[in-house]
């Protein structure tokens, strides 16, 4: 691969993923910061990338590929982050879903939704997304309960889409010490070669009422 141009919001954990992934492959890229609440993906240009106007997107020697989970498997075909197998390959595929209907909408939105002032703790929004989070957590340690990894007991894409939120679960308000084999399973991950952390906080702009974006 070469020539790839990283389209990024550095707050965003998903766009932390692709990252991560860039990382462990030593693949070299550049990396063009898009700050969402300053309204750099509204133009008709970041349209052009990406009608939908999220974060990340890949610019490729094929063209514009969106979506983190898309971005993985296509980074990650041909190397052992992704198997070779129908069953395992299926798997790694089920959790990048399940990463997104699941642990994004809980631990990742409630992070985000408290950080930036859209939610209160006591909110019922916010007292919904923990009681589903609590839930994923329970599913997620019973998955990793005698094993390393979530798929063939090997690293592939599949922790790394369901590490970039749940890392900083704690920062929503979940006791991660509850669950003592995603505990471990994080910290497995910070061991993998190339591992980095890039991932920053949400800047002021992205406070409730104050920039705007495609979401507001």
């Amino acid at each position: 691969m070469s020539g790839l141009k990283l389209y990024d919001y550095s707050a965003s954990a998903n766009c932390y993923k692709v990252r991560l992934l860039l990382a462990h492959l030593g693949v070299p890229y550049e990396r063009v910061p898009i700050d969402i609440f300053a309204g750099d993906t509204l133009t008709d240009d970041y349209a052009a990338k990406n009608p939908i106007r999220t974060t990340p997107v890949l610019e490729t020697e094929h063209g514009f590929l969106p979506e983190s989970n898309a971005i993985l498997v296509y980074l990650a075909s041909g190397t052992p982050f992704l198997p070779d197998g129908a069953f395992e390959r299926a798997q790694v595929i089920r959790w990048l879903i399940y990463e997104q209907t699941d642990v994004i909408p809980t631990t990742g939105g409630l992070r985000f939704r408290l950080q930036t002032g859209r939610l209160a703790p006591t909110d019922d929004d916010a007292v919904r997304r923990r009681r589903n989070g609590e839930e994923v957590l329970r599913l997620l340690d019973e998955q990793l309960d005698g094993r390393d990894f979530f798929v063939g007991n090997k690293y592939t894409i599949a922790d790394i889409c369901l590490y970039g939120y749940l890392h900083v679960a704690g920062e929503a308000g979940f006791d991660l010490d509850r669950y003592a084999h995603v505990r471990a399973w994080l910290d497995r991950v910070t061991e993998q070669p190339g591992y980095m952390n890039g991932l920053e906080p949400s800047p002021a702009n992205a406070a409730a009422g104050v920039g705007h974006s495609r979401s507001g």
